[in-house]
């Protein structure tokens, strides 16, 4: 039997697809259900499900970075869509991020059995995962699309918030995947750390805030995220090879006299 999780805020319609779809004749089981996008992201995570059906339209909740991150961390697992919303290029993204089917409501019963056919026979062709294997590294499967989509969702985040005291949670939490998950995705797509790209960013935007000499350092360093003016200009030495003060020197700007040392 595979196992299934129906996801909508809509109880009308979750409680149908519960009841109305003859899950055992498809040799499918319902192990779950979840009225909003946070709640089935913490059930599929702990029933590990085969099949998925969801709104991807769900308040506070970004439907394609769900399915990117879902794809990605569980390539193996088959998403069906079944939503209101009339997007064409929104439902080709989902359909490029893996997507089996992309539904829209109000939905007829052939057309939910098709897709249920569809996913099961897709499972049915998959050999089985190594023992030990991670489902992400599952070479039966392709989740590259989803894996770049989560990456470059989470580099705009970063990019957006690298000023602030940002962490790798804070950043895994947007693109609703774990730490652990995130931090291999982006050593293997980047060969970076997230801290060696956080603190990339910290520092191009410390070079340009450099130019103005009316800004002492200490003032950059805060302004670009750093609470310790010796950790700025430590990462900003180790990235371009000379203090933020000889980098502004070389600028041909003033150099006001710094309370602090720098």
């Amino acid at each position: 039997m595979y196992r299934v999780v129906l996801v909508d805020d809509e109880h009308i319609i979750l409680n149908g697809l519960a009841r109305a779809v003859p899950w055992g004749e498809m040799n499918c089981q319902v192990v779950g259900t979840a009225g909003n996008g946070e709640e089935g992201l913490r059930l599929i995570r702990e029933m590990r499900p085969d099949i998925l059906m969801t709104d991807i339209r769900m308040p506070n909740m970004d439907g394609l970075s769900m399915v990117a991150a879902l794809r990605s961390e569980f390539p193996r697992l088959q998403i069906t869509v079944l939503t209101a919303f009339r997007d064409f290029e929104y439902a080709q993204t989902a359909l490029n991020l893996g997507v089996c089917r992309y539904l829209l409501k109000p939905s007829k019963l052939e057309e939910l059995y098709e897709a249920i056919r569809t996913m099961t026979a897709r499972l049915d062709v998959l050999p089985p995962l190594a023992e030990g294997a991670a489902p992400e590294d599952d070479p039966a499967t392709e989740g590259s699309v989803a894996r770049n989509f989560i990456v470059r969702q989470a580099l705009d985040y970063m990019q957006a918030h690298c000023a602030e005291r940002l962490t790798l949670g804070d950043v895994a939490e947007h693109v609703y995947v774990s730490q652990w998950h995130l931090s291999k995705l982006i050593n293997r797509q980047l060969n970076q750390s997230f801290f060696d790209i956080l603190a990339r960013m910290r520092v191009d935007r410390a070079k340009a805030l450099l130019a103005d000499s009316s800004l002492r350092i200490h003032a950059v360093a805060e302004q670009v995220g750093y609470v310790d003016v010796a950790h700025f200009s430590k990462s900003f030495k180790r990235l371009e090879g000379v203090t933020p003060g000889e980098y502004r020197d070389s600028l041909g700007a003033p150099q006001r006299p710094e309370r602090r040392g720098i």
